[in-house]
This record gives C-alpha cells, sequence and structure tokens, in this order.
C-alpha cells in the first residue's frame, strides 16, 4: 500500500463506503492530485481481502491490456487505479458485473470524467455510482464541519454561525491563492506553492489533455487557460476568447469542454424561472481550484482582480459542498438585463432558492443586497435565504430572510446550526 502521510480525512470517504454497500462498481473522479488514490486506499483498508491495482506502474498496466477479464476477477473489493489508461478493461469490468451482481466489487479512480472519454467503449448504467473528489474544502483542512449549504437550506437566514474575530480579506486571500490541492496545502511558502502548480499545469496540458482529445496546438490552450484565470468568476465570453486567441469560437467550445472534462474548470449555468425572465443566458466560468487560477494571474497583464479571485474561492467552495450534500442541489448565478445579479443560486428538487451574493469589502452596504432583494420579491416563499459573504467578522441581519455573514461560515457552520 502507498503510505497516506499526512492524510487529512475527506468528506467524500463516507459516500463512497456507503455507495459500496449496494453498488456494484464505484467510481471515485476527480483532477489530477487531489488524493483520489489515497482516499481509495483508506477505503479498502475497512474491506478486508480487498487488493489493489495501480495502472502507473508499466507491469500493472501491461497485464490488464493482456487480459483484461483475469485481470479484474477477485472475490473481494479491488481497487483500480487510473482505470482510464486501459480502455479495454471497461468491457471486462462490464462482464464481470453482469454475471456477479454482487455490491461492492469495484473501486474505480479517474483523473478525468471517465464517461466523457471517447476512448472508452461503453458505460455502466445501473451498475455503477460516481463520487466525485475536488481539491480539500476548506472545513478538510481546517477540521471544521463544512455545513452552510446544508443549513441554509434548513434554517434559511436564521441559522447561527460563530463569530470570526480573526478573519480578514487578507486571510481570505491567502486561503484563496493557498488553493486546496494536497501537495500545495502541504508546502509552507507562496514560492514552493508556485512550483507546485508550475508543474501541474505543464502535467495536465501534456498528459490530461492527451487522454480526451487530440489537440494539434499546445500553446493554444495554455494560452486559453491564462485568459480563463483573468476572468474567473466573471461571464464566459466565447467571441472574445477566441478574438485573443484567434481561433475560431467552436474550437475555444471545444477546449473549454476538455478543460471540464480534466476538472480544471467548471462552468457555472445561468438561473432563470418564469418569474424572472429577463435573465441572461449566459455561463460563469471558474477554476475548481483557486489557488491555480490566482497563480496563472499573478503578474499577469490584465489578471484577475482580487474580487474575481475571492469570488471563485467562494464558488468552489459551495460546489465541493454540493458533492457530500444529503439533498440534490444544483449551483447556478443569476444575470439580468436590468443590472441585477447574485453570484450563487442555490436551487434544491423542490425549486427552493438560496441566493449568495460574495463581497472582498470587510464590510456591507444595503446595496449589496440588490439582486438578492429582487429573487426574494419575485420568487415569495420559494425563496429560503439570501446571505452576502463577506470579509468580516460578524453575522448581521439585513431584515427579515436576509443577512451578512463571514466568508468562513462556509467551513464553520455546521449542518444543524440553530
Amino acid at each position: 500500500m502507498r503510505r497516506a502521510a499526512d492524510y487529512l480525512p475527506r468528506h467524500a470517504a463516507e459516500l463512497v463506503l456507503e455507495a459500496l454497500e449496494d453498488t456494484r462498481v464505484v467510481v471515485l473522479n476527480g483532477a489530477r492530485q487531489v488524493g483520489k488514490s489515497t482516499l481509495a486506499e483508506i477505503v479498502l483498508k475497512q474491506h478486508p481481502g480487498g487488493v489493489a491495482r495501480f495502472l502507473d506502474n508499466p507491469g500493472t498496466r501491461t497485464a490488464a491490456q493482456a487480459d483484461p477479464v483475469r485481470f479484474v476477477q477477485h472475490d473481494g473489493l479491488m481497487l483500480i487505479d487510473e482505470v482510464q489508461r486501459v480502455p479495454d478493461l471497461w468491457l471486462a469490468i462490464k462482464h464481470i458485473v453482469d454475471r456477479d451482481p454482487r455490491p461492492g466489487r469495484l473501486l474505480l479512480t479517474g483523473s478525468a470524467r471517465l464517461l466523457a472519454l471517447q476512448s472508452l467503449p461503453d458505460a455502466l448504467p445501473g451498475r455503477s455510482e460516481t463520487i466525485e473528489l475536488w481539491p480539500l474544502a476548506q472545513g478538510e483542512i481546517d477540521d471544521a464541519p463544512d455545513g452552510f449549504v446544508e443549513a441554509a437550506f434548513r434554517h434559511g437566514a436564521d441559522l447561527r454561525v460563530p463569530d470570526a474575530p480573526d478573519f480578514s480579506r487578507r486571510e481570505c486571500l491567502a486561503r484563496a491563492l493557498r488553493g486546496g490541492y494536497p501537495e500545495a496545502v502541504r508546502r509552507e511558502t507562496p514560492r514552493r506553492r508556485e512550483r507546485f502548480f508550475e508543474g501541474y499545469l505543464d502535467d495536465v496540458i501534456t498528459r490530461d489533455v492527451k487522454q480526451v482529445a487530440d489537440i494539434e496546438k499546445a500553446a493554444d490552450m495554455r494560452r486559453l487557460v491564462s485568459l480563463l484565470a483573468a476572468q474567473a468568476a466573471g461571464l464566459l465570453s466565447v467571441n472574445r476568447l477566441a478574438t485573443e486567441l484567434a481561433v475560431s469560437a467552436p474550437t475555444v467550445r471545444r477546449y473549454i469542454e476538455i478543460l471540464e472534462t480534466i476538472y480544471l474548470v467548471r462552468l457555472i449555468p445561468a438561473w432563470s424561472a418564469n418569474a424572472t425572465t429577463r435573465a441572461v443566458a449566459t455561463p460563469k466560468v471558474i477554476f475548481v481550484d483557486p489557488g491555480l487560477a490566482g497563480f496563472l494571474s499573478t503578474g499577469a497583464v490584465g489578471g484577475m482582480p482580487e474580487g474575481g479571485l475571492i469570488e471563485n474561492f467562494v464558488l468552489s467552495e459551495l460546489a465541493r459542498q454540493l458533492t457530500w450534500s444529503r439533498s440534490s442541489i444544483r449551483l447556478f448565478h443569476y444575470r439580468d438585463r436590468d443590472q441585477y445579479e447574485v453570484d450563487a443560486v442555490l436551487e434544491d428538487n423542490a425549486g427552493n432558492v438560496v441566493g449568495v451574493e460574495v463581497k472582498a469589502a470587510e464590510t456591507v452596504r444595503p446595496d449589496d443586497f440588490r439582486g438578492l432583494r429582487l429573487l426574494q420579491r419575485r420568487l415569495g416563499p420559494r425563496f429560503r435565504a439570501g446571505f452576502v459573504l463577506y470579509c468580516g467578522t460578524e453575522p448581521l441581519s439585513f431584515g427579515e430572510g436576509l443577512a451578512s455573514l463571514p466568508i468562513s461560515a462556509l467551513w464553520t457552520t455546521p449542518p444543524d446550526a440553530l
């Protein structure tokens, strides 16, 4: 077994263990170096008789290619790490689990959205469950509950959060620039983290991108990543990007799809409802890890402003929480032609909405609730609460259903905070 040195417990671990109780194949999917292999090995230790196969080992990979069916045969749980490296395993896995439908047969990890890979011949509908692993959340780093989203839907603006006397804009920026890749978190100085991000990006462009597409000009992809970092948490303008790169708009769209597939960026779709028909349909783009976005923007002409970095930080923390939330909740943003906007719109299956506005300032003004009040008026009882998350220290009420909270409330709030 590989060493799980300095392992920080992950919220996803419980989800994986639960899925293995009733599902034949569990896929742990996420970006490179977010801790998938380590988490999978921790889970495997709780299954006596389990075995691990690591496809970054040339000998193991050769065996898998030579006889895929025999490779996946095992009575207990089998972990196959980086399964996308041997596409022929996919049909072998389907063959095995169709003939022996016991749950908890296989735990697979991959560094891209496996079902989006053109090299995989078939999916596993009804046989598998996919769990996304993002870079470390702040609560995982600080051993805090990470329960803001669930608490907001349970209790609305009545939720209770602790004061944050030591929190400040400087602290928020430091956390955003650190990011959540375990290796970056372990490094103690900004310079050492920059060296990590530099090598990480080179690996992603030269290796992960090639797993999902044949890119003729890697330099164009690298330039696109830098341009996206400069506008992170902003509306995606494909035509502007195409002009700056001197490529076609369809090419830019294809490249962005690839960057989503390898978990580098995530598009936040626009939200609209019948009551708000003037909504703009353009998505926002965020980096899965704000530290990487900050690294790309450092020193660049027109680099991402601090407000954009903090918004990316908050949106990515919200997106992380949705991966382990007990409720099915989706993340959107809202903007309309009358210049009303809400940075994050969280909606559950019942149509209930929690709105979140992000402010990089250490104080909050009533006008900061402009977009939230619009949604509150138009949605009525469907509007559970509206929050302005800011770089201050105190939770404050701004009227019925509206409150400002320190950004640290994202990770310090327990799910049942009342």
